[in-house]
């Protein structure tokens, strides 16, 4: 890996770690696991993703590259981390997910390869763990067709998410491992849109996801305090 490689190895090898128990709904994952059937209904309800070409970057295990492929799209997940990546691969194969595949390569380096090829791009739960976030919007923005969508979500930084994000899952809840966040990498919805624009991709929705953790319950709604998702769009010229 060089050293123009928009990635933290600390932060890779951190998931390379966990790789193993991606897919075990009850691991460290198991937020991940909860989340996904909310924010893949959000996906497919603004850009229907059937016979769609979908890629989803910093896909990780694949969780939620996946789901969007048994939804009907044609799906390219794309990581840093190989561990991880090896787990996606191997989850798709036993499990026979069609319109599949995974590749380890920057979205930079993808994007300068295959500009303007994709319906849809996710990016999710990503963007707080990179050292420059707005190189990985411009080149999300570069891969999407003129039309087409990018879905980002992150954490935002304020007093609340830390309390929320990093006190109450990784230290009292124990939902997440120690370390998962780190408070200054955190992205405010204001930096985040700015990024976008910046990006030339018009910020059309937002939404915000919600955890009870006496109910063990999460939902979406529009409090983007803590957890929250942008829904962006590249303008047809």
């Amino acid at each position: 890996m060089t050293e123009s490689v928009n990635a933290d190895p600390a932060e890779l090898a951190k998931f390379s770690e966990l790789a193993h128990r991606w897919w075990d709904p009850e691991s460290e994952f198991r937020p991940l696991h909860q989340i996904n059937p909310l924010r893949l209904d959000w996906i497919d309800q603004i850009s229907p993703l059937r016979g769609e070409r979908v890629l989803d970057v910093g896909c990780g295990g694949g969780i939620l590259a996946d789901s969007m492929a048994r939804r009907g799209a044609r799906v390219l997940g794309i990581d840093l981390a190989t561990k991880a990546l090896r787990v996606a691969q191997l989850h798709a194969l036993e499990t026979q997910t069609p319109d599949i595949e995974y590749r380890e390569v920057a979205v930079e380096a993808l994007a300068e390869e295959r500009p303007g090829s994709f319906d849809t791009v996710t990016c999710m739960e990503m963007l707080e763990h990179v050292p420059d976030p707005n190189s990985v919007v411009a080149a999300c923005a570069r891969l999407v067709k003129p039309g087409g969508w990018v879905f980002f979500s992150t954490i935002n930084r304020n007093a609340k998410a830390f309390m929320l994000a990093i006190v109450g899952a990784e230290y009292v809840l124990k939902m997440l491992p120690k370390g998962t966040h780190e408070y200054a990498k955190m992205i405010r919805p204001s930096e985040l849109a700015a990024a976008c624009r910046a990006a030339g991709l018009d910020v059309l929705q937002t939404k915000g996801l919600q955890f009870n953790p006496i109910s063990n319950r999460y939902w979406l709604n529009d409090d983007t305090g803590v957890n929250y998702m942008f829904a962006t769009r590249r303008p047809l010229a």
